[in-house]
């Protein structure tokens, strides 16, 4: 798709494509916090079925949780505190006896 129009320039054309899968969950992700959510808006910014887009959106959620966070405080004058959190997620193996 492309879109044509005229100025006093000359003619200006610009080349407008669907985004892909890690910008479409970016942009879900803004819109809303429930996972199932994401998946829908990120398919429908695609044109994708939502079962191809659903594993994608969960392993970028996965990933996101094992992220560190920075935080900046600031106190009345004096220099703002960083604080520094990791969330990890516990992993269990579950082992057939």
């Amino acid at each position: 798709m492309s879109a044509v129009w005229k100025t006093k320039h000359g003619y200006r054309k610009v080349k407008q494509s669907p985004p892909d899968i890690k910008e479409a969950i970016e942009a879900a992700r803004d819109i809303s916090d429930d996972p199932a959510a994401q998946a829908e808006i990120a398919a429908a910014l695609m044109g994708m079925p939502v079962e191809d887009v659903k594993r994608e959106v969960m392993r970028a959620v996965a990933q996101r949780k094992m992220t560190e966070r920075v935080a900046t405080i600031a106190r009345g004058g004096s220099k703002p505190a960083v604080v520094v959190e990791r969330n990890t997620r516990r992993r269990v193996r579950v082992f057939d006896v």
